[in-house]
């Protein structure tokens, strides 16, 4: 399974468990910003398609592709422009992602690939270790996955691409070996590099006479009036740029796909702020508490409405959680000594945050009121978050519904109105976007085009989603280490698989990679819309449990394929009942 790239060297994994087991086994992880020259890179360019038949027109539409980062349903009513856009066109109370860290998550959305095929299973590299890059950009570029994103394929079919915000976790600039190398299939790249996480002081690249360059957006004095600081925060940098993108394509002849990557939700990731008294969830100073607005700005919500009601399973004890053997037997907890959030600081967290997701959305209606009828725009997430949920503090990682499960709405062309009853995954997006594109996903995607559920919200193209993480350390600068209580550390390698109805997640509590120690956890949502109580080994949930089980059978048997292997048929279409 997740073992499927890992097992090829035993004696590799051995070094790797030990690299894991070290504080500063990542390197190249400390954001930088530049304060003079830096050397700029060529922008790599595709090849177009040899058929005219896949060549895009200027009928083909265009795509705008927005990815939050970490944000949960909770925060998801405090968004106007995404109210409307669930209002006006598809919703998908049903979309998960393949795992809950950001860039295996991104990772699998740039690929339409779950992680056993990417190799990008951590969010940094883990180096050094015998076996090479386990996570990060590192991983993404050593297991060639830049070569299979989408944006390859699209700009290969003829779209102009455009890329703007947070791209993969160690993707950075570093002074001693200058800007990273620029990834393929992107005609105009405006990445922000990490250092962005406080809100302000950030690198960011640009293009000119196809050359990738750099210039740093410095952080405002602080007494500096609050507009002028906000002219400089991420979440407006991010914004303008989107919107130069789109003025700059919207009379093409051909058609662009943008994606736009905001750093809003993710917190600060580390103790280092751009002001005085910054929230460790850094909002807009015109989304803060101020005279005029004494409470802040929650968009659609109250701020004060925010309140640990609003977070599905808060504080609920543990001791009913714990998994359990295949026979039903209990197994050990993985989460032994539970870490509280209290209310108030899981308040707190909560409408900071929200503070912060009104620049995406401000965002989003620019860009609802700039493009045209034949766009298709996107909104969703890379990851959710929790809050004082599962006996831990703050953060993600787990296969609970606070952190796989994420908003996805799109409206466009041909779009009715009404929410969708698929089961989606973040891999489904990739051949969304080609097939909305007329192109043909490659053989190598494991997701599943959208493209019939959007045009028809009866038709269902997937039932199940499959969720797989893997465990390890959190070591070095990984941005979801700090403030978390060592949450990640925790939580296992896992599969699961997860219907309308239920969760059924196989821990795998052995960490060593060499060897397996697998305990079960099963979720009934018609009882709860949370995890309330393990159900596994209950004789009364047997029916709702052995389809998953079986499912989770054919996933171990379908993940030969790495890489750009060929997926098999009856593997695309394990997401999809057996009646389907």
């Amino acid at each position: 399974m997740l073992r499927a790239r890992m097992r090829r060297s035993a004696a590799g994994l051995a070094a790797v468990t030990i690299a894991l087991l070290g504080a500063s086994a990542c390197s190249g992880d400390q954001p930088h910003v530049a304060r003079g020259p830096v050397s700029t890179r060529p922008l790599p360019t595709v090849q177009p398609s040899a058929s005219t038949a896949v060549q895009a027109t200027s009928k083909s539409p265009n795509i705008v592709f927005v990815l939050m980062d970490d944000f949960s349903m909770d925060l998801l009513p405090t968004l106007r422009n995404a109210s409307r856009m669930a209002a006006e066109g598809a919703s998908y109370p049903h979309s998960f992602v393949v795992d809950s860290l950001c860039c295996v998550s991104r990772s699998a959305t740039f690929t339409g690939q779950y992680p056993h095929q990417t190799g990008v299973l951590t969010n940094t590299s883990n180096l050094p270790n015998s076996v090479g890059p386990m996570g990060g950009w590192p991983a993404f570029q050593a297991h060639g996955d830049e070569k299979r994103t989408f944006a390859v394929h699209l700009q290969r079919g003829g779209y102009t691409t455009g890329f703007v915000g947070k791209y993969l976790n160690q993707y950075n600039y570093q002074p001693d070996t200058g800007l990273p190398p620029a990834p393929p299939g992107w005609s105009d790249l405006r990445v922000v590099f990490e250092s962005a996480y406080k809100g302000w002081d950030f690198n960011e690249t640009y293009v000119e006479d196809g050359r990738v360059q750099m210039r740093p957006v410095p952080a405002p004095p602080a007494l500096a009036p609050d507009p002028v600081k906000d002219e400089s925060y991420a979440g407006t940098v991010i914004a303008n740029n989107a919107l130069d993108f789109i003025h700059e394509h919207a009379d093409d002849a051909k058609p662009y796909f943008l994606e736009v990557a905001p750093y809003a939700t993710h917190s600060r990731i580390d103790t280092s702020s751009a002001y005085p008294d910054d929230p460790l969830f850094p909002p807009a100073f015109r989304d803060r508490p101020h005279p005029g607005s004494p409470f802040g700005n929650c968009g659609a919500v109250d701020c004060r409405d925010l309140t640990v009601r609003n977070l599905p399973g808060y504080a609920d004890p543990q001791d009913d959680n714990a998994p359990r053997r295949l026979d039903g037997s209990a197994a050990p907890t993985w989460n032994p000594r539970p870490v509280p959030l209290p209310p108030r600081a899981a308040e707190s967290a909560m409408r900071n945050r929200a503070r912060m997701a009104q620049s995406v959305d401000r965002m989003l209606g620019r860009i609802l009121r700039t493009v045209d009828d034949n766009t298709y725009v996107v909104l969703t997430s890379d990851n959710g978050f929790h809050l004082g949920q599962h006996g831990l503090s703050m953060g993600k990682g787990t296969a609970y519904a606070s952190d796989i499960q994420v908003p996805l709405v799109v409206v466009g062309p041909g779009v009715p109105a009404g929410p969708r009853q698929d089961l989606v995954s973040n891999v489904d997006l990739a051949p969304t976007f080609e097939d909305l594109a007329g192109l043909r996903p490659p053989a190598f995607r494991s997701g599943r085009s959208l493209a019939p559920s959007l045009r028809d919200p009866s038709a269902i193209t997937g039932d199940y989603a499959f969720v797989e993480h893997t465990w390890s350390l959190s070591p070095g600068m990984d941005p979801d280490r700090p403030f978390t209580a060592r949450g990640l550390d925790v939580i296992p390698s896992y599969v699961a698989v997860r219907s309308r109805d239920g969760l059924l997640v196989r821990d795998d509590l052995d960490p060593s990679w060499l060897a397996t120690d697998y305990a079960y956890e099963f979720y009934d949502y018609t009882a709860e819309p949370w995890e309330r109580t393990n159900r596994y080994g209950d004789p009364r949930y047997a029916d709702e449990i052995a389809p998953l089980m079986g499912k989770l059978a054919q996933f171990d048997r379908c993940s030969s394929a790495v890489g750009a292997d060929p997926v098999r048929g009856e593997c695309r279409d394990l997401t999809l009942a057996a009646d389907q």
